[in-house]
């Protein structure tokens, strides 16, 4: 199974996750309830992207410093490396834009309004949670993709180890 296959499945799995969740919260039936959802998902929903800020700007700061381990290291490194790097570069950018976006979206006081239709919060509910599960995916498949990319140049450079 190819690195990026196995990072295509694990962000997967956390889709799954999340769509096992929604279903768990069960049907909601009133706006209050709804409400309650939201003000609930909002305060946990800062902490995660702002930890996924953190997380997505450190992997790329470390992408920097892989290539130019690569680099010096000056084994033979094929295009295929340099592609998965860049790939885990990309999803860690995509990531981060999602989670200041999500950080963007959570700083609006929607408790605090008070003319707002009784369905739009129940809307705005599923859209939190799918965003949130949507980027927690991003990053897991990001991760899972920047462990194979490490565990092959580790393979690379020390090929009598087994990792």
């Amino acid at each position: 199974m190819t690195p990026e296959t196995k990072a295509s499945l694990s962000a997967f799995g956390v889709l799954a996750f999340g769509g096992i969740a929604y279903g768990l919260t069960g049907s909601i039936y009133s706006s209050a309830e709804a409400q309650v959802l939201v003000t609930a998902l909002s305060s946990s929903g800062l902490y995660l992207g702002s930890a996924m800020v953190g997380g997505s700007g450190t992997i790329l700061a470390l992408m920097l410093t892989l290539v130019g381990l690569v680099k010096r290291v000056d084994e033979d490194f094929d295009a295929p490396i340099y592609k998965r790097i860049a790939r885990v570069s990309f999803l860690s950018t995509l990531s981060l834009i999602g989670s200041v976006a999500l950080l963007l979206v959570l700083t609006m006081p929607v408790g605090e309004f008070d003319k707002l239709p009784p369905q739009w919060y129940p809307t705005l509910y599923r859209v939190l949670l799918a965003f949130m599960v949507g980027i927690s995916a991003l990053m897991v498949g990001t991760v899972v993709l920047l462990y194979q990319t490490v565990v092959t140049l580790i393979a690379n450079i020390t090929p009598t180890e087994d990792v």
